[in-house]
């Protein structure tokens, strides 16, 4: 069984900007060969996620419109008092959200429905280089 840590960098606008990472991670898994196994993603950082959706242009307006329902950004938040960043409301989205996601690898390809892919969400409240980690793992063909 072969593991390889890799990474995906990115530069994001902040303000739950919402990219779409998977042909890099389904290009990592072809360079590594991986035929079978899984794929893990992972942000480090508190203010990022991760999840799969339909990227398509309604559910990218709908998707940022839910999260201001949610942890809206005109609120206080405690952290906001502590740090004074006024970035609180990025902190409860990425906490929702999650940091990481795996999926199946079967014959090369992520096993995703036909609809589906991966998406990092930057809920900041300004830009960000961002490098998230992805770690294949599983047998060559």
């Amino acid at each position: 069984m072969k593991f390889q840590t890799d990474t995906i960098k990115l530069t994001t606008k902040g303000h739950t900007d919402i990219i779409d990472i998977t042909g890099d991670v389904q290009n990592i898994i072809d360079q590594h060969s991986i035929q079978d196994g899984q794929v893990l993603i992972f942000v480090p950082g508190s203010t990022g996620g991760l999840t799969t959706v339909e990227y398509e242009p309604g559910l990218l307006q709908d998707l940022p419109e839910a999260y201001e329902r949610i942890a809206p950004t005109g609120k206080t938040y405690h952290h906001d008092a502590r740090w004074g960043d006024g970035n609180g409301y990025a902190h409860v989205r990425a906490s929702l959200t999650g940091p990481s996601l795996i999926v199946p690898v079967t014959g090369g390809r992520m096993v995703l429905g036909t609809w589906q892919q991966i998406i990092f969400i930057d809920f900041d409240n300004r830009s960000r280089d961002r490098e998230l980690v992805v770690q294949v793992s599983g047998v060559t063909g």
